[in-house]
């Protein structure tokens, strides 16, 4: 190669410009204006470093060689992604922006956390998530205590329930509480011979035997009488029956508590209860009920050597 000739980057010489007469314009689209290729001649300033013309205002230096040029912008698709994704970018960025202004605004409502040091704040967070699981333990602790209170308190209703109900059988089978359900009234009126008080005793344990759970006797006067299980029974002067101490003249009318086909067989059993009567002169009338009522009260006992096994 010849002088005149630089090798490029890739071994091809670099095309030289051709040598155009003074004054001659470029012919080139996008050549340079004439002027600014003039001849600089020495010692006078560049056309760059000329100041421009003063005005009005008092003028001021332009420098051409600060002016920015104007990049042409990107076109085709190529240019439109990457507007897309600027767009998209300046969002995130402005929305981060805003994020970070609440949270500014927030946390600086509270000039003691703001002059507050990051060890500090580190061991306040720690403090609270303790104190948060101290809270929650707490909370576990109160809803299992109410959990068992709940449970407690159904099993003393329910043990209650079951007193009340013991209670009441008791106060039947003690003579203390009246009662009421189906039964029988058992009537007994004697005939040529006084009904005794063995016959009454023997008919009342018949129907024990058969599954009475409460009784009462009557006399013809309306006087009546509760029978228990300590109930005893005297013959008394002419036509009289001793109950607990309590004189009742005939007829005599047993109310009772219990299963009415039952009883009413092992009162009329040969040989029973009905047929003694009967063999006495007297006779024996039962009659079902089915609604017997028995109101007759017994005094409540006063134990004086028996005493609850503990």
């Amino acid at each position: 190669m010849s002088d005149e000739h630089r090798e490029t980057g890739t071994g091809w010489p670099q095309p030289v410009e051709p040598v155009r007469p003074a004054g001659e314009p470029d012919p080139r689209p996008d050549a340079p204006d004439a002027d600014e290729l003039s001849p600089l001649v020495p010692g006078e300033p560049s056309r760059e470093e000329q100041p421009a013309e003063s005005g009005d205002d008092g003028g001021a230096t332009v420098n051409l060689a600060e002016v920015a040029s104007v990049e042409p912008s990107a076109a085709g698709p190529a240019g439109r992604r990457v507007s897309s994704a600027a767009v998209m970018i300046a969002a995130l960025l402005a929305l981060l922006g805003f994020t970070l202004v609440v949270q500014l605004k927030t946390t600086s409502t509270d000039p003691t956390l703001a002059a507050t040091r990051q060890e500090d704040l580190v061991r306040i967070f720690s403090d609270l998530d303790s104190r948060e699981k101290r809270l929650q333990q707490d909370i576990e602790g109160l809803e299992d205590s109410q959990r068992q209170l709940r449970s407690g308190e159904q099993g003393r209703q329910a043990a209650l329930e079951e007193a009340t109900k013991r209670a009441d059988e008791l106060g039947i089978l003690a003579g203390t509480l009246p009662a009421r359900g189906p039964g029988l009234a058992v009537r007994f009126e004697p005939g040529g011979k006084p009904i005794r008080a063995d016959r009454v005793l023997d008919a009342v344990q018949e129907l024990r035997g058969a599954g009475a759970e409460a009784m009462q006797i009557s006399g013809g006067d309306r006087a009546s009488a509760r029978i228990i299980a300590s109930t005893y029974f005297l013959d008394g002067a002419g036509d009289v029956l001793v109950v607990d101490g309590r004189p009742l003249t005939g007829p005599y009318t047993i109310t009772v508590i219990g299963d009415p086909e039952t009883m009413r067989t092992a009162l009329n059993i040969p040989g029973g209860v009905a047929a003694s009567v009967r063999g006495d002169g007297g006779n024996v009338s039962v009659e079902d009920r089915e609604v017997a009522e028995v109101s007759a009260l017994h005094a409540p006992l006063k134990l004086e050597h028996a005493r609850p096994v503990s």
